[in-house]
């Protein structure tokens, strides 16, 4: 379907649920992009074993297509000197979940309980905050992004995806709160922080 070599087609074949697909992309160590920013195509990530969070969505998206699926992202903004999470997007039985690939216990996997995007993206907010302050950064959320908009070559492509990214940035965002509502919200406290204050890949381990 996307000129697959026979190695790749028997990873897309075999991940044919979205658990099957989370449980992959969480036993792949994180890219720490050591030596400068990347967007690894879906075959990139295969064959260097690494992925960060937009690499294992647009993986979990091409796997998704392959099986007939929609192969949808979301794009979930945050403070400023905060950092920003894709995610890979299903439905079952008319509701959302998500697939997400993260350093961090918090911005994890989705169940597909959520009967719209909003309530989805919603359920990133309380687990998403600054270690230090707790302060609760996550602002905005996109569309979802259908990658049928490029071609399939996309999937197998040996450059950065930077294009992805561009219409990702481009796509309608829909903010968390208003402006009058951040009085309201209260910081994460010392015990939540310090069970969010984890990371799964170190910089270090010698496979990254």
């Amino acid at each position: 379907m996307f000129d697959l070599t026979p190695d790749e087609e028997k990873v897309f074949k075999s991940l044919n649920t979205p658990i099957k697909v989370q449980n992959f992309l969480d036993k792949l160590p994180m890219n720490h992009e050591k030596s400068g920013h990347t967007h690894y195509s879906p075959r990139k990530v295969l064959r260097k074993k690494k992925a960060q969070c937009i690499e294992g969505a647009m993986l979990a998206a091409a796997i998704f297509w392959y099986h007939g699926e929609q192969p949808l992202l979301m794009d979930l903004v945050s403070h400023v000197q905060d950092d920003d999470h894709v995610i890979a997007l299903y439905k079952k039985n008319g509701y959302w979940g998500a697939i997400s690939k993260t350093n961090h216990p918090g911005l994890r996997f989705r169940d597909p309980v959520y009967k719209t995007p909003r309530e989805l993206a919603l359920s990133y907010f309380h687990e998403w905050f600054f270690y230090v302050s707790g302060e609760k950064t996550l602002i905005s959320y996109s569309d979802p992004v259908n990658l049928k908009k490029f071609d399939k070559g996309w999937v197998t492509s040996e450059k950065n995806l930077w294009d992805v990214d561009t219409l990702l940035a481009k796509t309608p965002h829909h903010r968390i709160y208003s402006p009058s509502q951040k009085k309201f919200i209260r910081n994460a406290t010392k015990i939540e922080r310090d069970a969010a204050n984890q990371i799964e890949w170190l910089r270090s381990n010698p496979r990254t």
